[in-house]
């Protein structure tokens, strides 16, 4: 599809703490195997027995996890060998053969599960997003992702987003605050969570550490920008436009974009919105960012 053209391909993983991407495929693999090992294979394939396999694109989309597929083979059996004529982030198209693995037979059938796993949700990941960045190309927004991954794959999932052309927003709880409605309520208000953020920050010396702060109406919107013109909130970059939408079916896709396009007359560029693919044209039109949820893209 012409949609499917990612924009980073040489992205790398990201940079994450404690996330150890190797332990995740190790326990993928222990999980597979239980404590027989493939009992098919072991049984009906001699082990000197030698195989080639190839890896058939079944529909058109961004690939992701190639990458990923050379780690599963290294650590299931370091000799096989893969030979790829694409690369993470390219286009396919339906019924291209993009790689090839060849070594021993039964170590490819261990592999082969895994591999396509983490590559099956990566590639679906990086496809759902390469079609939002797409449809938002001509505008200035950028297409975010968030922390709404699957447990244990976040930064697999984050990944397949800049794959696909998509903008790292936070990793986790660590690199970035983000003040919202529970922060807010039980700080005593918008300002006072901000305060506390701010005191925090300089306490610890977390200087490089930006605050987002979550809004749900313009009264909130206004607080948020009143704060900033006191100069108490140096860290704050970002306003979150969250619930601004509403669905009208007398509306242009059955959505009303008024309130967001006030909103985002306040705030300007540096706000920012959940939203699915339908609704991404007509939120566009109001000159902001979008973030796009995982659990969504991934079921794309």
């Amino acid at each position: 599809m012409s949609a499917a053209t990612a924009t980073s391909k040489s992205a790398g993983p990201p940079t994450h703490p404690t996330y150890d991407i190797k332990a995740v495929i190790a326990a993928a693999l222990a999980e597979d195997a239980g404590d027989r090992g493939d009992i098919t294979t072991l049984s009906t394939i001699p082990e000197s027995t030698l195989a080639t396999a190839t890896f058939l694109a079944k529909a058109d989309g961004v690939l992701a996890g190639l990458a990923v597929a050379n780690m599963v083979c290294e650590m299931v059996d370091p000799s096989l060998k893969i030979t790829w004529s694409l690369q993470d982030g390219d286009a396919v198209q339906y019924g291209v053969e993009f790689g090839v693995v060849s070594g021993s037979a039964r170590s490819i059938l261990v592999a082969e599960r895994i591999c396509l796993n983490f590559m099956q949700r990566m590639s679906g990941i990086a496809t759902a997003t390469a079609a939002m960045v797409a449809a938002a190309a001509g505008h200035a927004a950028k297409i975010l992702d968030t922390r709404k991954t699957a447990p244990g794959l976040r930064l697999l999932d984050k990944w397949a987003v800049a794959l696909g052309g998509g903008t790292p927003h936070r990793m986790g709880l660590y690199d970035m605050m983000m003040i919202k409605d529970n922060h807010i309520a039980a700080a005593g208000g918008i300002s006072q969570a901000v305060a506390a953020a701010e005191a925090y920050i300089q306490q610890h010396g977390l200087d490089g550490v930006q605050v987002e702060v979550e809004t749900s109406n313009l009264d909130q919107v206004q607080q948020v920008l009143d704060v900033l013109a006191s100069g108490a909130a140096p860290h704050v970059t970002r306003v979150m436009l969250d619930n601004m939408t509403l669905k009208d079916a007398s509306c242009p896709g059955g959505v009303a974009v008024s309130l967001l396009k006030q909103a985002v007359a306040k705030v300007g560029p540096d706000a920012s919105c959940w939203v699915d693919c339908p609704l991404l044209s007509f939120c566009l039109c109001c000159g902001m960012t979008a973030s796009k949820e995982l659990r969504q893209l991934a079921a794309a």
